[in-house]
């Protein structure tokens, strides 16, 4: 396959640390807007991907762009793109998603509707059929219009990245896997120093730091859409990216990673996620309330995403859990602290004005990741 645009969405305020990814992956950067950041790759690129990114949310495999005004103009651009290239004759094809900013075209009913009919349109006359089976394997087609920009592409993963497959149950309030992966490199955290998560659920910043810290890529565990379309991609470049990502894998690692947390029901689940990501043993969790957070050792992190008080009888406990958590932090001598969270008081309960925060959007809900940075530890002389 000659080379392709794919394009990975990303959390909002997040592309930076994407890109960083794609490019020690090895590939060239197209173009980084909100959301998402588009790289140059074959079909090797697309398995490879899907595999190794911890921070993109899915991998799509751009059919191409164009300007659309009308439903009418929309109709012809989408009936211009090569289809065929793409989908066989009995691939079952549909538009999966649509979403408009700041473009005359809005409805996403309507934009999927209009799509799908223009695209069974170019390939009745292509494949010289009326009707199509759609019994094969699966293309789902998502689209982005931005101020009348159509960006047409098919999805590769199927189910979000941020689903490695080792979280089954999550406690309350989860913070999703991309996202996680995302803040922890956003620190200075390196695999050699001491990581806690006072807060930490059901396990997804110690698993997710204790999975780079092993060298354990976040797709080897899932299957993707694009498995299935041999007519672009051989089977094998899938064995063989499964093959690199088990070749990386450091076992003999040796880590000081914990999670805490007040309730014991998540702990549970956090050892059982912990397990089925295969790295239990690299992480040590403990039912501890925030409030005697300790360890003996400087130059630790907390990386955590304390409870915001999504519901209104939650919000009265904030103020003296954030304010227990900057006692604690307190105590820890030369240590960092990374939270997120859309508390708006936190700093303010949390004790210290944070060093550094960046705003960044959990979905629908802006949160704001504040930065407190300790010393860096003293050298090792040689």
């Amino acid at each position: 396959m000659k080379k392709a645009e794919l394009i990975a969405p990303c959390h909002f305020g997040l592309e930076a640390v994407l890109k960083r990814e794609i490019i020690d992956l090895g590939y060239e950067i197209s173009s980084v807007e909100d959301g998402r950041v588009t790289f140059y790759g074959d079909a090797d690129a697309v398995c490879r991907a899907n595999i190794f990114l911890r921070t993109a949310e899915r991998i799509l495999w751009k059919v191409g762009s164009f300007t659309a005004r009308s439903f009418e103009e929309l109709f012809d651009r989408t009936a211009e793109l090569p289809w065929e290239d793409y989908i066989p004759k009995d691939g079952k094809f549909w538009v999966a998603k649509a979403a408009s900013v700041k473009s005359k075209l809005f409805s996403p009913s309507d934009i999927q509707s209009i799509m799908k009919k223009a695209m069974v349109k170019r390939m009745q006359q292509h494949y010289g059929i009326s009707w199509f089976q759609e019994d094969g394997a699966s293309y789902p087609v998502r689209v982005f219009l931005m101020k009348d920009v159509v960006t047409v592409g098919i999805d590769t993963s199927g189910i979000s990245l941020h689903k490695r497959g080792y979280r089954e149950v999550s406690g309350k309030a989860p913070i999703t896997e991309t996202l996680a992966a995302a803040l922890i490199m956003l620190t200075p955290w390196k695999k050699d120093r001491i990581l806690v998560d006072p807060f930490c659920g059901s396990g997804t910043f110690p698993i997710e730091a204790a999975m780079m810290a092993a060298n354990i890529a976040p797709g080897m565990n899932r299957s993707f859409t694009a498995e299935a379309w041999t007519n672009l991609i051989p089977k094998k470049l899938w064995y063989d990216g499964i093959n690199e990502a088990n070749d990386l894998i450091d076992d003999e690692i040796e880590t000081d990673i914990q999670g805490y947390d007040v309730d014991g029901s998540v702990i549970k689940i956090a050892r059982r996620n912990a397990r089925e990501a295969g790295v239990d043993h690299l992480i040590h969790f403990q039912e501890r309330d925030v409030s005697k957070l300790n360890h003996p050792k400087k130059y630790g992190f907390i990386i955590t995403n304390p409870p915001y008080g999504e519901r209104l009888e939650e919000k009265k406990d904030l103020p003296a859990l954030y304010r227990a958590f900057g006692e604690s932090y307190q105590r820890l001598d030369s240590w960092s602290a990374y939270m997120i969270t859309s508390y708006e008081e936190a700093e303010r309960y949390f004790g210290r004005k944070a060093d550094k925060n960046r705003k960044i959007y959990n979905g629908m809900l802006k949160t704001y990741f504040y930065q407190y940075q300790g010393p860096r530890p003293p050298r090792i002389k040689k």
